[in-house]
């Protein structure tokens, strides 16, 4: 698919965690705790409210429909603010300072003075019902290979309370308050991103920049992208919760999947002249005697709605693992009611009887698809007429919706996109005047560039000039610069080559590289430096230790098998090269070279290939000795 003809453009929001000493509001530490070790709980109901300009947010009310209960897990580490029992306190001066050293690394313009705003958010994962946000900065940008992408805005956020329950059909969600108020700067690019590996190389690159400062949290949960996609025909959705970059690039080719494939769908329907009609019927008296577990398990009741002009149409492939049926229950699952349709019925222990009885009640011919849930009134019918309007939309045009990133790279619906009414000053917070002199001081204390570091590397580590750009700009370069100054028999070469090339090949095997941490390659090339194993063996004791990252490196090398006794590998050399005495003697020195062949597929991996080079050197010097010696008596 090429993404310029389809008009594909794409943006970036990166939320980043910030490594402070305190939250953003409060002076509570920015640890994460043991969910088991909540000191209380308490509850929240919350509601759209009306905005300074009079309107209600969309995706607000959309919320609200679903009527839940909000719990939260309070710790001893945690405080009334958290709590929405005491006003925020002043915007942290550490979060500012690393908001503003950020900005700067992207080239953008600070503000004069830094103003706090609430962000209506009642999906639970703020007790008040607002995120706060403030703007730092703006019109930065960064170079790619693909062209310059626009970086608009630069804002310092709370992070949200992190949900504990996943969704599902209980009206309480439980969050935890430990993550909530921990300050992260969310960083949105221009949609100047015009492919899916463009879109991938942007992340990576302001990831980098963000870890260049040392003042950015890691680990899984830290960093999470939202992407908005857009072609042409089609609309802007934003998919939010990315939380692996490999991810970047498949979600952008299957949102671009899942539009065109929405335009094909509303074309077909307009070519079947399709049409939703309001009706919902109560129909739990067909299944009154039915076998099926799925509606024994919702008390027998169940209603539905007819398509007309639908048929084959919800069994349609949209997305990779997704129909155009898992769009119309994304709707229902949110009111805690599952969705079946004719489609794939007979199935879930309806019978075919069943399905007769269900077109008959809507008088369905072959054309429509009859739509049911299993569901109480009262989830059910709010659940149908949510389908119905997907429908409808389906008919007109692609919504514009916030959608969530699924672990596949597909993605399900959330809510509608947030407008301009879910923002208004927060006037607890006192603004911050950003003045020159504070300015000068950040800028004087910036990281070094990529064209800086790339210049050192050649000159501190002898690498060449496509060795040096490759990792001054991986995120992985200042673990790079510690195993350099840690272990100085370790070449260079192989270093940078581990932290790109060879995990960039497992990525694409599909190996959880991301589950290996910093003390994994220290580790391991601690291992290397003294010997226990071969340079060869690099990209197997990562794949292993990527199963299994508890596991020592030591432990690893023994399980895979790669520790060698150099007893035994001296032996096994000396009887190699024994056995090899005749060619030995007819090409003396020059018998190293084929016989490194035959060495190394007994060792590879298990002893450093220079090593095996030397011993197999010392033992054909010792037959060539050996035979002279014999020839001269």
């Amino acid at each position: 698919m090429d993404d310029h003809k389809i008009g594909l453009k794409a943006g970036l929001e990166i939320h980043q965690q910030l490594d402070t000493r305190t939250k953003l509001f409060c002076k509570c530490p920015t640890m994460l705790r043991d969910k088991k070790e909540s000191t209380f709980s308490f509850k929240r109901y919350l509601r759209a409210s009306k905005s300074e300009m009079g309107e209600v947010d969309e995706a607000a009310l959309e919320e609200e429909k679903y009527s839940r209960t909000f719990i939260y897990k309070a710790y001893d580490s945690t405080c009334l603010v958290e709590n929405d029992e005491q006003p925020p306190g002043e915007l942290n001066p550490e979060a500012v300072d690393i908001a503003l050293e950020v900005a700067l690394l992207l080239n953008m313009n600070p503000v004069d003075e830094v103003h706090t705003m609430r962000k209506i958010v009642i999906d639970g994962s703020n007790t008040c019902g607002f995120q706060r946000t403030a703007l730092v900065a703006t019109d930065g940008g960064i170079e790619t290979e693909e062209g310059f992408v626009g970086v608009d805005s630069l804002c310092l956020e709370e992070d949200a309370a992190s949900k504990i329950e996943t969704e599902g059909s209980s009206d309480a969600v439980v969050y935890s308050l430990d993550r909530l108020g921990i300050p992260l700067v969310e960083i949105g690019t221009a949609p100047d991103i015009r492919t899916a590996d463009q879109a991938k190389k942007v992340a990576e690159q302001l990831g980098m920049i963000l870890r260049s400062t040392g003042k950015v949290k890691r680990g899984l949960g830290t960093i999470r992208q939202d992407i908005n996609i857009s072609i042409e025909d089609g609309a802007r959705v934003e998919i939010k919760g990315v939380q692996n970059l490999r991810l970047i690039g498949k979600i952008v080719e299957n949102e671009v999947t899942r539009q065109t494939n929405l335009i094909k769908l509303r074309e077909e329907l307009k070519r079947r002249r399709a049409r939703v009609e309001r009706q919902i019927e109560d129909l739990s008296d067909i299944f009154a005697n039915t076998t099926s577990k799925v509606i024994k398990r919702a008390g027998g009741k169940v209603f539905g709605i007819c398509l007309r002009g639908f048929a084959g149409i919800l069994g349609t492939e949209i997305q990779p693992g997704r129909r155009f049926g898992s769009e119309l229950a994304d709707f229902a699952n949110k009111y805690g009611a599952g969705l079946m349709h004719t489609d794939e019925l007979p199935a879930y222990g309806i019978s075919e009887e069943e399905v007769v009885r269900l077109k008959r009640t809507f008088d369905a011919t072959e054309d429509d698809c009859v739509v049911i849930v299993a569901a109480e009134r009262e989830r059910a019918e709010p659940a149908l007429k949510a389908v119905l309007r997907r429908a409808e939309d389906a008919m007109r045009e692609i919504p514009k919706e916030t959608r969530r990133a699924l672990p596949t790279g597909s993605s399900a619906y959330m809510r509608p996109l947030p407008g301009a009414a879910r923002m208004y000053p927060e006037t607890d917070v006192p603004p911050v005047e950003i003045d020159k002199q504070r300015l000068q001081y950040i800028k004087s204390k910036l990281p070094e560039t990529f064209e800086h570091r790339k210049a050192r590397y050649k000159e501190k580590f002898g690498l060449n000039d496509e060795l040096a750009d490759k990792i001054s700009r991986n995120p992985h370069f200042s673990l790079f610069e510690r195993i350099m100054e840690s272990y100085e028999n370790i070449p260079a070469t192989l270093v940078v080559r581990t932290l790109t090339d060879t995990l960039a090949e497992l990525m694409q095997e599909e190996i959880e590289v991301e589950k290996l941490e910093d003390h994994h390659f220290m580790d391991m090339f601690k291992q290397l430096s003294a010997n226990a194993f071969g340079k060869e063996a690099v990209p197997e004791i990562l794949k292993f230790m990527a199963k299994q990252p508890e596991m020592s490196i030591k432990k690893a090398i023994e399980e895979i098998g790669l520790r060698a006794d150099m007893k035994e590998v001296k032996q096994l050399i000396e009887d190699i090269v024994n056995s090899k005495k005749d060619f030995v003697r007819e090409k003396g020195a020059k018998a190293v070279g084929p016989l490194m062949g035959v060495v190394m597929k007994e060792l590879r991996g298990k002893v450093d290939g220079k090593m095996i080079n030397k011993i197999l050197e010392e033992k054909v010097k010792e037959v060539m000795v050996r035979a002279t010696s014999h020839d001269s008596e």
